[in-house]
């Protein structure tokens, strides 16, 4: 069963955390599926992702090409089968038996919104209540680190 990592958000946006992630789920060779709950922010994540450093090979979910995509960027309830990684935003939500055939779980979630605090906090007691091994990374000085 893969781990869940929790990211506390207080200092930089999304945006600059997800290509990290991405890219070390790619550089390990695992598909991704980038769920969020909204797709307008999903095709601003999109446009994002082309348009940042480096080369993240990715598409939106609901193409002919689904299934090949290395990176699909999904809208809760959109699954993607087969990704080795899911990272959840904003919230998107997850179950524990996705974590079963999963490498990786990422929640990424805005340390500075309260309702997103919540969320995370709900999701961690789900996950860890059901078994998921869970680690929680907060940003400190600008850097990550990870909380016991």
């Amino acid at each position: 069963m893969g781990s869940a990592l929790f990211y506390h958000l207080t200092r930089s946006a999304a945006e600059q955390l997800l290509p990290v992630l991405i890219g070390k789920s790619r550089a390990a060779g695992w598909r991704v599926e980038l769920r969020g709950t909204d797709a307008g922010r999903m095709a601003r994540l999109d446009e994002a992702l082309w348009q940042g450093e480096g080369f993240l090979p990715h598409g939106l979910a609901g193409g002919p090409h689904d299934a090949l995509q290395p990176v699909l960027l999904t809208v809760a309830g959109g699954a993607s089968a087969g990704a080795a990684c899911l990272i959840a935003l904003d919230g998107a939500a997850l179950e524990a038996a996705e974590c079963g055939p999963a490498e990786r779980v990422c929640i990424v979630f805005d340390g500075n919104d309260p309702a997103a605090l919540e969320q995370a906090r709900s999701q961690w007691r789900a996950l860890t209540g059901a078994g998921v091994a869970a680690e929680y990374w907060s940003e400190e000085d600008g850097r990550w680190a990870r909380k016991r």
